[in-house]
């Protein structure tokens, strides 16, 4: 099983999680990806997912932040299912002395990303 969170935009406007994990064998129409770097202690202040994608985390352990007050943890080797594209967004800030490595998965037009909650 792999482990995921759902970020998306309620019916309030607010963004909110979800934990699951993600279908293992069946293929996820993508569009592009996308590795990236960010130095370790650092964060981002609110903001929203700038298309529907997967966040998978290869190192570093991060902890979110809703406007609403939902937190989660992300370690390496969980997904982040990123879909609040609209309303208060979220935030994050690395909680170790370890850089964030990850790759952005973006998904094509439609495509339906194999949540699946708990």
């Amino acid at each position: 099983m792999i482990r995921a969170w759902l970020l998306y935009t309620g019916a309030d406007g607010n963004s909110h999680v979800t934990r699951g994990s993600i279908a293992e064998k069946e293929w996820i129409a993508a569009e592009s990806i996308l590795f990236q770097e960010t130095p370790a202690h650092s964060s981002l202040d609110w903001h929203t997912a700038p298309h529907h994608q997967y966040v998978i985390t290869l190192a570093g352990i991060l902890e979110f932040i809703t406007t609403g007050g939902e937190t989660f943890t992300i370690h390496p080797g969980e997904v982040l299912v990123a879909t609040d594209q609209t309303g208060t967004g979220h935030r994050w800030r690395l909680i170790n002395d370890e850089p964030w490595r990850r790759a952005y998965v973006i998904f094509k037009e439609g495509a339906d990303p194999r949540f699946i909650p708990d």
